[in-house]
């Protein structure tokens, strides 16, 4: 059974309609790469599934509950952790106070963090405005696991971040996928790194289903048409 499904969605900016008729599933403990080209609306469904924007048609279904009336911090509180694009952290609140300002009660709290990112705890009295981006986004992340989420949504995580950072972020996903049962839905640019982690994917070009399937029935025709330059 799905823990997630998007049925024929679409979505809207004012008149402009961004989604035609997206459709997507995830399972407990699965991990999907949503992938396109930039401005393909990759992060527009992302918006509808976290109740963001609102969705014109389809449905929007998680753990079996509809989420077309569901407010924001609703869809969070049933489960939906989100990473979002650009990271996003409060600069004004230290490394401790990023992460426990939407904490729910759960095995992520800020032993289990350390864990994962163990530079956290080194800086946890620092402003997050002080951190480097490689570790503000660490904090994005952990601050999302620390609302114990059961599917956790990383959009464009690594970009623009050092390789050795990029690793680090990378050896996180790939311990989610082995060492949880929460589900990810991850979009990234690097076919190489998502290959490692990703069970299936779902290509967008212009707000429409292209391709979905197996992340190993990813042939590089594919990859070429809708992902290349």
């Amino acid at each position: 059974m799905s823990l997630l499904t998007l049925s024929r969605i679409s979505a809207f900016y004012g008149p402009s309609q961004a989604l035609f008729d997206v459709n997507l599933s995830i399972g407990e403990g699965q991990v999907l790469a949503l992938m396109g080209r930039n401005g393909m609306g990759k992060s527009t469904t992302v918006k509808v599934i976290c109740r963001l924007l609102p969705h014109k048609g389809g449905a929007v279904v998680f753990d079996g509950r509809d989420l077309a009336r569901v407010p924001a911090h609703r869809a969070a509180r049933a489960g939906i952790g989100l990473v979002p694009e650009g990271r996003r952290c409060f600069t004004n609140l230290t490394v401790q106070e990023n992460l426990i300002a939407a904490a729910r009660q759960g095995p992520w709290d800020m032993a289990a963090v350390g864990r994962l990112f163990p530079r956290l705890i080194e800086r946890r009295d620092q402003l997050s405005a002080s951190l480097s981006g490689g570790e503000q986004q660490m904090l994005a992340i952990g601050r999302a696991l620390m609302t114990n989420p059961r599917l956790l949504i990383l959009d464009e995580a690594t970009e623009g971040l050092a390789p050795v950072v990029r690793h680090e972020i990378w050896a996180a996903i790939a311990h989610l996928k082995a060492e949880t049962g929460m589900a990810l839905l991850v979009i990234d640019k690097s076919i190489r790194e998502l290959s490692n982690v990703a069970d299936s994917a779902v290509i967008l070009e212009k707000g429409r289903n292209v391709w979905q399937g197996a992340f190993t029935d990813l042939t590089p025709d594919v990859t070429d048409r809708y992902l290349g330059v």
